[in-house]
């Protein structure tokens, strides 16, 4: 309609220059006219350049649409496969996390107990270590007073032996019951070892007793000598176990302690991962749902706006 209007107006300016002088009519009758032809040409040409350049802008427009959009979803997609993802890792390494706090525990208890073992041990070694000496050192001095009482029998040096602390070494042992005999030979040595130098007819007797508790003895002293051998090669075993025990305890902590270090800042960064990746997926929704309002209303007024354009177009070449 506005152009229908500039038409008119164009031609109606084009009458009052004909009005001029008579000899100017004919010459110049056709030459508004053509201005007027030319100008709506010229309109045709602008509004058909400038559909072109907004179609242009349309276009790329339209291309960012669908590449920002793309882009968009493409990133949605992928957050939205993450996210349960890294949720599903966050609970794998918190169960690793607990399980290995209490492998942890467990194995700072089971070292300390070792060592409570090997202590326990050593204290029961040192004792058991103490009474045999203390045995060993009374079965030795008995089995020498009693080696020295046979040779003196049997040289017949009874007398001067009797005088010696060797003799009362043998005084005591036979009247503090702690040697297993038969009274009749209990009384034999107690009379020998108290006759002094008048023991004559009896030495024979008396040194038979004496070399027979002096074999007892010895086995006795083999007995516990054995006993202690194998004690102490027992505790030495012992200690060589617990303290490779306490040793690959001791690694265990380490490496324990060294993975729930590991896990723990893992599973802070990943719950910071997890925390960045939602907060980007809502924001990306929230682009991609503007992006296509924003889309769909231009592509609107890009239809109303060729329409408009073509109602334009049509009317100056009816013109």
């Amino acid at each position: 309609m506005a152009v229908r209007l500039l038409t008119v107006a164009l031609l109606g300016a084009a009458s009052l220059d004909g009005a001029h002088g008579a000899s100017q009519q004919v010459r110049n009758v056709m030459n508004p006219i053509r201005k007027v032809v030319t100008l709506l040409q010229a309109m045709q040409t602008k509004v058909a350049e400038e559909g072109e350049k907004e179609h242009d802008l349309y276009e790329k427009f339209m291309c960012y649409c669908k590449t920002g959009g793309g882009d968009l979803s493409a990133s949605i997609s992928s957050d939205e496969t993450k996210v349960p993802a890294v949720q599903s890792e966050i609970e794998a390494s918190e169960g690793k996390l607990t399980q290995a706090k209490a492998d942890l525990t467990q194995a700072q208890v089971d070292r300390s107990a070792a060592e409570a073992a090997m202590s326990e041990a050593t204290a029961l070694r040192e004792k058991e270590a103490a009474t045999h000496a203390g045995s060993k050192a009374e079965y030795d001095a008995n089995i020498g007073a009693i080696t020295q009482a046979v040779a003196a029998l049997e040289k017949g040096a009874t007398g001067s032996f009797l005088q010696t602390q060797t003799a009362q070494v043998l005084r005591n042992l036979a009247s503090d019951g702690k040697v297993d005999m038969m009274d009749a030979d209990r009384q034999d040595l107690v009379a020998f070892l108290s006759e002094g130098s008048e023991y004559s007819p009896q030495s024979g007797q008396v040194t038979g007793i004496l070399k027979q508790l002096g074999d007892e003895m010895s086995k006795d002293l083999a007995d516990i000598t054995a006993t202690e051998e194998a004690a102490l090669k027992n505790y030495e075993a012992l200690m060589v176990a617990k303290k490779k025990e306490i040793a690959a305890l001791s690694k265990t902590i380490e490496l324990k302690t060294a993975q729930i270090g590991e896990l723990g800042v893992s599973i802070v960064e990943m719950k910071n991962d997890l925390s960045d990746t939602e907060a980007a997926l809502i924001e990306n929704q929230k682009l991609i749902a503007a992006l296509e309002s924003s889309c769909k209303t231009k592509t609107q007024e890009w239809e109303l706006r060729q329409k408009t354009r073509a109602d334009e177009l049509v009317a100056l070449a009816d013109t």
